[in-house]
């Protein structure tokens, strides 16, 4: 099998099937990414470990900080103690919440993540009025500067020798 039939093939497992947890499996957030294929997890209860990410889904689906996973336990593990089983996207949450399946402590984390996704454009105050004519005329010395680079100092007087 080809790799692109291959990442069709987990990719369409991962967005497409609902999958419902084991009473072996667990629910798990990531916290962070060590390296060499393993994540940081923390479960509803406040226990943190490595988890490891199985062969099928390595270069093929990406995990990021504060995603949701389904687990399963490694007994044998002293780092290690669990193996990812499936990804959840945004869908498979809101359908283990509609279920009653969901942990209550990640309730709460799971909808600022939702609310911050689709929150509509704050309104601006009266006060703050913003015209086109005046970005475009600032001065862009707060943007991003290059450390690794000299910085040449002009100043308009040797601007208006050199015209001269």
């Amino acid at each position: 099998m080809s790799q692109a039939t291959k990442r069709k093939h987990v990719v369409q497992e991962v967005l497409g099937e609902h999958m419902v947890p084991s009473d072996q499996q667990q629910i798990v957030r990531v916290l962070g990414t060590p390296g060499n294929n393993l994540h940081e997890v923390e479960t509803a209860q406040g226990q943190r470990f490595l988890v490891s990410m199985p062969s099928k889904y390595r270069k093929n689906i990406w995990i990021k900080r504060g995603d949701f996973l389904i687990v399963d336990p490694i007994e044998e593990g002293e780092k290690v103690k669990a193996e990812i089983s499936f990804v959840l996207c945004k869908d498979h949450v809101r359908s283990l919440q509609k279920e009653g399946l969901w942990p209550e402590a990640f309730s709460e984390v799971a909808e600022k993540q939702s609310n911050s996704r689709n929150r509509p454009p704050q309104p601006e105050l009266p006060g703050e009025t913003q015209s086109s004519e005046d970005d475009s005329s600032e001065d862009d010395s707060d943007l991003f500067v290059n450390t690794n680079r000299v910085q040449y100092q002009e100043s308009e007087e040797e601007e208006s020798e050199e015209e001269a």
